[in-house]
């Protein structure tokens, strides 16, 4: 088996913009095919939805109502996952609901002078709507991140959509997750016509608030389309990542788990490790390649390996700069000192400390959320939590005296900004008082 990951020993700065680069795709025909599929579920609704999913995912649908999961195809699913699968569920929710449930947001209340109170709270979003993906790899556990937040949020509606296998049904684990979590309006949609399904609403899919969810290139596309003028979505994503950090107290079988762990995901998944010697470096690889033959989806790994790397930077503030340069999705320490290394990270979706942290117990069951902003979009944007369910309005209420203690103030702004009119609604109060 070829295994090609690239080391640079290390890189003078002027060439870390070529190394943190992500692996990119011509998406342009994508594109054209996302919003012809808008188009036709704007103009022809769940007729839309139908012929969609026979033609995309092999359905047999024979009308929209065939897109709803019925109570008795959930309570199908549910017998037919595991009991320890079930337990698992049930220990890995209660750690994400028990993370999320400190996140909750309290109102601010100020009075920024005599006389001028000003609130600031937090309401749930209406209606939210969530996508998880099918497949050869049915991500069920998204279902827990993202359902966790929108219940502390207190988001009155939640709706799922999800593609169907070729039998016509959803996959079980995931119907099986979504009831759990309590939602009970789950949809056998998948790839673009979902995403454009809860954007623009049709008679059986309602229009959503915002979006949620990873997919592929065809669900990400619709996600950003939909986000320029339909509805808003949480992040921008593409292919997972994750960097490892490694010196001499680090564990190389370790480090490859997680290198694998990732690349496991997809042909574009990228792992970096960035490591203090060559010796780090050397160890990981060999590690890497005895701990892939074992894999089931070796193929994917050794495909993915080729857009990984290894760095190597012998300073430990290179090894910082270097990171927050990349600002990866997941990035896990594994160096002496971590917590004070992890003090200097200001670009990450998030951090696992230490060679007991692997990168799949964030994904699974420590309670963080493991929807993360990917494509070094970490600089910009945070990972799910409470507030991507949650918008922040303000309240404010003026006294009478309130009003005149800076009435002068707002009449001097407004009418330098050419607004007469704005400084009018100041002067026919003041008059009256």
């Amino acid at each position: 088996m070829n295994m090609d990951i690239k080391t640079f020993l290390n890189p003078p700065r002027e060439e870390w913009s070529g190394l943190v680069r992500r692996t990119s795709k011509d998406d342009s025909d994508i594109g054209a095919a996302v919003k012809a599929i808008f188009e036709t579920v704007r103009k022809d609704g769940d007729a839309a939805l139908t012929a969609f999913e026979n033609k995309f995912d092999s359905a047999a649908f024979s009308s929209a109502e065939d897109l709803l999961v019925t109570e008795e195809e959930i309570a199908e699913a549910s017998a037919s996952v595991p009991g320890n699968l079930k337990e698992a569920i049930a220990h890995a929710w209660k750690n994400i609901l028990a993370f999320h449930e400190a996140q909750l947001p309290g109102t601010v209340e100020v009075y920024t002078q005599p006389g001028v109170r000003c609130v600031q709270k937090a309401v749930p979003l209406g209606r939210a709507g969530l996508y998880i993906p099918g497949g050869r790899a049915p991500l069920f556990s998204t279902v827990l991140m993202l359902a966790a937040p929108a219940r502390v949020a207190g988001c009155p509606e939640v709706i799922l959509c999800t593609p169907p296998g070729s039998d016509g049904k959803a996959n079980a684990a995931t119907v099986y997750a979504a009831s759990f979590c309590g939602i009970r309006k789950i949809f056998k949609l998948g790839g673009a016509q979902a995403i454009a399904a809860m954007a623009l609403g049709t008679g059986t899919v309602p229009k959503c608030d915002k979006l949620f969810g990873p997919g592929n290139r065809f669900v990400m596309k619709a996600k950003q389309l939909a986000s320029l003028s339909e509805t808003a979505i949480d992040m921008p994503a593409g292919p997972s990542e994750v960097m490892v950090l490694a010196d001499g107290s680090a564990v190389p079988e370790f480090v490859a788990s997680d290198f694998l762990s990732q690349a496991e995901h997809g042909p574009d998944s990228q792992s970096i490790l960035v490591c203090t010697c060559e010796d780090i470096a050397a160890k990981v690889k060999a590690a890497v390649a005895s701990q892939m033959q074992k894999l089931s989806r070796s193929g994917i790994v050794e495909e993915s390996l080729g857009c990984s790397r290894i760095i190597v930077l012998e300073n430990r503030e290179d090894v910082v700069d270097f990171a927050n340069a990349y600002a990866p999705e997941h990035l896990i320490i594994a160096m002496e000192n971590p917590w004070q290394l992890a003090g200097s990270i200001t670009a990450a979706g998030s951090i696992f400390i230490g060679n007991y942290s692997p990168e799949s117990a964030g994904d699974y069951a420590s309670g963080t959320n493991h929807t993360l902003p990917t494509g070094g979009w970490a600089r910009s944007f945070s990972g799910l939590n409470v507030d991507a369910f949650m918008r922040k309005m303000t309240i404010q209420e003026l006294t009478e005296d309130g009003l005149r203690s800076i009435s002068e103030t707002v009449r001097t702004m407004a009418l330098a900004e050419g607004l007469d009119a704005h400084a009018a609604a100041v002067d026919v109060r003041m008059q009256k008082l």
